[in-house]
């Protein structure tokens, strides 16, 4: 069977959400795949640019119309948490300048640029740290969550930090 370069992209999105970033290895993706790594070369030039395509995929479906900012950045947050150290990867391919991206392109649009590297840096950083204690909390290293879901309860903080933002731009002029 013939690979394209989604079906690379795929398979390496299911190594991500099975081992995570750390083990999320040209090894590893070509073994779910059952080829040799050589063959994932005819797909993609190199780690960097599948790790892009991953970035891309795992923000496709992020809600970009609207006027709404901070709608645009908890569609993000969604999309970020959907897949294991799915933030890690978005962070580190805006991070390195992989590719574009239309979720920052469109929050430019309505906040300026600065404005939209601040959200963006805000809502990565929110979601990273929110998978970080999502996985601490499945693996027993911290104690039960005492309300239950921590992702749910996470975010009314990060729309409280994307409020206290907005309301900064809003006071200087933006």
């Amino acid at each position: 069977m013939r690979n394209s370069r989604s079906d690379v992209v795929e398979a390496a999105l299911r190594v991500l959400d099975d081992h995570g970033l750390e083990f999320c290895s040209m090894r590893r993706v070509a073994s779910a795949l059952e080829v040799q790594p050589s063959a994932l070369y005819h797909h993609v030039p190199n780690k960097q640019t599948l790790l892009a395509l991953m970035a891309d995929e795992i923000v496709r479906g992020v809600a970009t119309t609207g006027e709404d900012p901070a709608a645009v950045c908890r569609s993000l947050r969604g999309a970020l948490l959907s897949i294991r150290d799915g933030a890690d990867v978005v962070a580190t391919a805006s991070a390195f300048r992989l590719g574009a991206s239309s979720v920052e392109a469109r929050l430019a649009q309505l906040v300026g640029a600065d404005g939209a590297r601040t959200l963006l840096l805000y809502t990565f950083g929110q979601a990273q740290a929110t998978q970080t204690q999502m996985q601490a909390y499945a693996i027993g290293a911290l104690p039960d969550y005492p309300r239950g879901d921590p992702a749910g309860d996470l975010a009314g903080g990060f729309d409280r930090g994307i409020a206290i933002i907005l309301a900064g731009l809003e006071a200087s002029g933006r």
